[in-house]
C-alpha cells in the first residue's frame, strides 16, 4: 500500500490507539493530521497521564481511561487499532475485534507496510542496540540519509512522508514489538538469544518465536543476518526464505561474517574472502563487540564499502550505558553497564575485562535463571555489590561457585559508597544489574544516568 493512500483513507474513520506512551502521542497527532477521530486508551487514570491528557483533549482526542479501558473497543465503534508493543496481540479484546473485522496493528507494524525505503531491522537479546549503531553509522559514513527508530530513537511513522526511496531505515525491534508482527524487514538481523523478558512472554518458546518473526515474512529478495554461534538462531536458517548471511567468531560460513585464527574480520560472499579489520584495530573491546560488528558488516555488505567499514571501526566510541567508562578516581575505573539487563548481557560485559571487577548487580526480577552467572563470576569478579529484588537469585549463583565476598545494599548510593570502600588503585567497577530497573528507575538509562551521577560526585581521597 502506498503512503498517500493510507494517509487519505484515515479521514473521518475512528482510530484508537491503545497505550498514550511517549511513542504514540506523535502518532495520535499524526493521525489527527489526517482527518482521523481518534480514540486514546490508556490504564492510567486522567490524573496519572497529567498535561498529556490535557494536550490530547485539547486537540479534540477522546480518551478512554482506567482498568476498563480495552473495553470501550466494542462500544465505541472503532474502525482500527493500534496497540502499543506492551499489549499483547491476543489480549480478549483484540480477538473480539478482529472477529468483528476490525484491523489490530503497531506504529511499527504499519510503517514496515508504507516505508518506501530499505528496512534494515536488528532484534536479539543482547547486543541489539549497539548493532543498531553501528549499522546506520556505517550506512551514514558511506553517505546515505539513514532514519534511525524503533526501540531507540523516534517513532517513524510519524516522520514517514519525510522518507524517499534513496534512504535508508534502520530500526531495533524488542521482543514486544515483534509478537504478532506480520510484516519483515528487507535486511534482517538477529545477534543472538538468551532467556529474557519471561516475566512478560507465557514462556521461553513464545519468546524465541516472537525474535524469529523478523524473518518470518521475509521473501528471496531480502535478506536474514543470523548468528552461527547461537544454537537458536542457527536453526533459524534451516527454513529461512531470505538469502541468509551467517556471522561467527569460531567458524567460517559460506556467506557471512567471521573472525579469523589470526584475529581478522572477514566477510565472505560470492566464494571470496574480504578481509575488512584487524580485531585488535575496533575501538569498543569485548568479545561480544566483535560479534556485533560481524553481524553489522554482514548487514550493510554491498551498500558500504570495505575501507568505510574498517575507518568507523577504527573511531566509533559505543552507547551510553553500555561498558561505558565514567571516570577514573584515585586509579580506579568506573563503569556504567546499565543496559546489563539479563545475565548474559552482564557476562558479556564482564568477559570484556582483562582483570577481575567490583561488580554492582541487582534489580527487578525477569524471572530469569541466575545459574550461568555463577561460574563466570568466579573467574571475572573479584567482590560483589547486591540490590534489589534479584539480589537473593545473585547471590546464590556466585556462592555456588565461588567464595567471592559478596556485600549487600538498598540503594544505588549505598551500592557507589560500598564499591568506593572496597577499591583499590588499579581496580575497576562495574555497575551491570543483569536485572531490570523497574521498581527504582522508569528504564535503564534512568539507572545509568543516576550512577553516573553518583560516581562523577565522589571527590579525591
Amino acid at each position: 500500500m502506498k503512503k498517500k493512500e493510507f494517509f487519505d483513507s484515515l479521514k473521518n474513520r475512528r482510530v484508537a490507539v491503545c497505550g498514550i506512551g511517549k511513542n504514540n502521542v506523535p502518532v495520535i497527532f499524526q493521525l489527527l493530521k489526517h482527518g482521523a477521530n481518534v480514540v486514546a486508551c490508556d490504564c492510567r487514570t486522567r490524573e496519572q497521564l497529567g498535561e498529556t491528557a490535557s494536550k490530547l483533549e485539547c486537540a479534540n482526542v477522546r480518551l478512554r481511561l482506567g482498568s476498563d479501558y480495552l473495553d470501550y473497543l466494542e462500544r465505541d465503534g472503532v474502525d482500527l487499532i493500534l496497540r502499543t508493543p506492551g499489549m499483547k496481540p491476543y489480549l480478549p479484546q483484540f480477538e473480539a475485534a478482529r472477529r468483528r473485522g476490525i484491523v489490530v496493528t503497531s506504529e511499527m507494524e504499519l510503517f514496515f507496510l508504507l516505508c518506501p525505503a530499505h528496512i534494515t531491522a536488528v532484534t536479539g537479546s543482547d547486543g541489539k542496540t549497539t548493532t543498531t549503531t553501528i549499522v546506520a553509522g556505517m550506512l551514514k559514513a558511506a553517505g546515505y540519509r539513514v532514519h534511525v527508530g524503533g526501540n531507540i530513537g523516534r517513532p517513524l511513522l510519524p516522520v514517514l512522508n519525510e522518507i524517499i526511496p534513496d534512504d535508508q531505515v534502520v530500526v531495533e525491534l524488542s521482543s514486544f514489538q515483534l509478537t504478532g508482527m506480520t510484516q519483515s524487514p528487507n535486511t534482517a538481523v538477529i545477534t543472538n538469544i538468551a532467556p529474557n523478558h519471561l516475566d512478560w512472554h507465557t514462556d521461553m518458546c513464545e519468546y524465541i518465536n516472537a525474535k524469529k518473526n523478523l524473518i518470518e515474512w521475509q521473501t528471496a529478495d531480502d535478506c536474514a543476518v543470523l548468528n552461527a554461534d547461537n544454537q537458536y538462531t542457527a536453526r533459524f536458517a534451516e527454513n529461512a526464505k531470505a538469502q541468509v548471511s551467517l556471522f561467527s567468531r569460531h567458524i567460517k560460513p559460506q556467506r557471512g561474517a567471521w573472525l579469523s585464527p589470526e584475529g581478522q574480520l572477514i566477510m565472505t560472499a560470492d566464494g571470496v574472502d574480504i578481509p575488512i579489520v584487524a580485531q585488535e584495530n575496533i575501538f569498543l573491546p569485548g568479545a561480544h563487540n566483535t560479534e556485533n560488528y560481524l553481524a553489522a558488516i554482514s548487514a550493510v555488505w554491498g551498500r558500504v564499502s570495505p575501507q568505510i567499514i574498517a575507518e568507523f571501526a577504527h573511531s566509533f566510541a559505543g552507547v551510553p550505558h553500555r561498558c561505558e567508562l565514567v571516570r577514573e578516581l584515585d586509579g580506579v575505573k568506573w563503569y556504567n553497564d546499565s543496559i546489563g539487563t539479563s545475565p548474559s548481557r552482564t557476562i558479556a560485559g564482564l568477559e570484556a575485562f582483562k582483570q577481575k571487577v567490583i561488580l554492582i548487580a541487582g534489580g527487578y526480577d525477569k524471572h530469569i535463571s541466575y545459574e550461568p552467572l555463577g561460574p563466570v563470576a568466579a573467574k571475572t569478579v573479584k567482590e560483589a555489590v547486591l540490590m534489589g529484588d534479584t539480589a537473593d537469585a545473585i547471590e546464590t549463583a556466585i556462592k555456588d561457585c565461588s567464595n567471592i565476598s559478596v556485600h549487600r545494599v538498598n540503594s544505588m548510593e549505598q551500592a557507589v559508597k560500598a564499591a568506593r570502600k572496597i577499591a583499590r588503585n588499579g581496580d575497576i567497577v562495574f555497575m551491570s544489574p543483569a536485572s531490570a530497573s523497574f521498581g527504582l528507575y522508569k528504564n535503564f538509562e534512568e539507572r545509568g544516568e543516576h550512577f553516573r551521577r553518583l560516581v562523577m560526585s565522589l571527590s579525591e581521597k
